[in-house]
């Protein structure tokens, strides 16, 4: 079983820290609402960021074994660092104006538009959320890798 763990830890250690994180967001979100959203599991957004811990506990991993000068690590860098500005960012972006279109189709006599869904309002992350998310994602990425 270990060495299973440690022939494919580029592919356990980062979503295994995926799931932990959205696990506790579930448990965190149970706790605090006192109701079940099973949608937390699946769900973006929220802190930490999992997407950041993921890229960054990715990139630390291959920085250990090939080296801060590979081109792999290059490469796992500028992605983490797309991830996490996309998560910020363009998705976060996103996320305000999902909320801003809601309360437009929710204000009564604004819009004849007939909304049978509303739109998902947390896309993204706060900067704290994706550098908190990172911060992880470099511990695990330290220990794991």
């Amino acid at each position: 079983m270990m060495g299973i763990i440690l022939e494919y830890k580029y592919l356990i250690v980062p979503f295994a820290t995926w799931f932990f994180i959205q696990l506790f967001k579930l448990i965190y979100d149970l706790v605090t609402t006192k109701k079940f959203n099973f949608k937390r599991i699946l769900g973006a957004g929220g802190m930490p960021s999992s997407h950041s811990a993921v890229v960054v506990a990715l990139a630390t991993m291959i920085g250990k074994s090939q080296g801060i000068t590979s081109p792999i690590f290059g490469l796992s860098v500028v992605f983490a660092f797309v991830v996490m500005y996309d998560a910020a960012g363009v998705r976060r972006a996103a996320g305000k104006q999902a909320k801003l279109l809601n309360k437009i189709v929710d204000t009564p006599g604004l819009t004849g538009v007939e909304v049978t869904e509303r739109l998902q309002e947390v896309l993204g992350h706060t900067p704290i959320q994706v550098f908190v998310g990172a911060f992880i994602g470099l511990i695990v990425g330290l220990v794991f890798g």
